[in-house]
């Protein structure tokens, strides 16, 4: 698809004071992704340092913007904002602090092209790998991936991986209800699973970021994890919405 026509895929970012880390990596997306895309970078507020940094990449290549979440502070809120900001029939999510490997990204839009509803990118298939996280959040997350793999049949060895494309339309069908954390990715995959839409997975090679520090809280997000687990199980319905809460988020 030509970039006149309109990207292939919508690339989403959700960062928070990722000044440092930013500019490397949408300068690795640029080289690695061949095909036609837009990125969105989505921050929680305009006096985030990673948004000049952005808006100044923008002036040079306009595929990489930069867009204020207005839905809530955290990573879930603007990721949700991200999506509902692109435009392309296949949506990318991906980290700011350069631990994907952006040359995945080709391999799961054309996963999606092919028929699937979720591409997701794997650490724990054959071929892929986990270089330096925290062994408790490796610990649960290779537990919970394997587990719903081999015994809910989701069609990933990754299930809480972030870094994953979607269909667009299968998005506006089910609906994002995550707000908080990144617990999007389990929560599309158990809707899939529910829906016995298919799921397809590649191999990647995952690295803990080597500066600044992780917005991912294990404690605090666990439980909200544990809900779409036995939601792909089908243990439990599908949680309803949480109401609105006015204490600062969950960062």
């Amino acid at each position: 698809m030509s970039q006149a026509a309109g990207p292939a895929c919508s690339i989403v970012i959700p960062a928070r004071d990722e000044a440092g880390a930013i500019t490397s990596v949408l300068e690795r997306i640029a080289d690695a992704v061949t095909l036609s895309f837009e990125c969105v970078v989505v921050v929680d507020d305009e006096s985030d340092p990673t948004h000049p940094v952005v808006a100044g990449l923008h002036a040079t290549d306009p595929r990489f913007r930069i867009v204020v979440n207005d839905l809530g502070p955290g990573p879930a809120n603007a990721i949700r904002y991200g999506v509902s900001a692109s435009a392309a029939p296949v949506v990318v999510v991906t980290m700011a602090d350069g631990s994907d490997d952006p040359r995945a990204i080709d391999d799961l839009v054309r996963l999606i092209d092919r028929g699937v509803v979720i591409a997701s990118a794997s650490r724990y298939m054959a071929g892929g790998q986990q270089v330096g996280a925290p062994f408790l959040k490796s610990l649960l997350s290779r537990v919970a991936g394997l587990t719903l793999c081999w015994f809910a049949r989701v069609g990933t060895h990754d299930a809480t991986n972030s870094f994953k494309a979607y269909d667009r339309q299968f998005l506006d069908e089910v609906g994002i209800d995550s707000e908080h954390g990144f617990e999007m990715g389990i929560e599309l995959v158990a809707k899939a699973r529910r829906a016995r839409l298919p799921v397809a997975e590649i191999p990647t090679i995952w690295i803990e970021r080597s500066f600044g520090s992780s917005n991912f809280q294990v404690r605090r997000w666990l439980m909200r994890y544990l809900r779409w687990y036995l939601v792909a199980f089908g243990l439990l319905r599908r949680p309803k919405p949480e109401p609105p809460r006015h204490d600062g988020g969950d960062e």
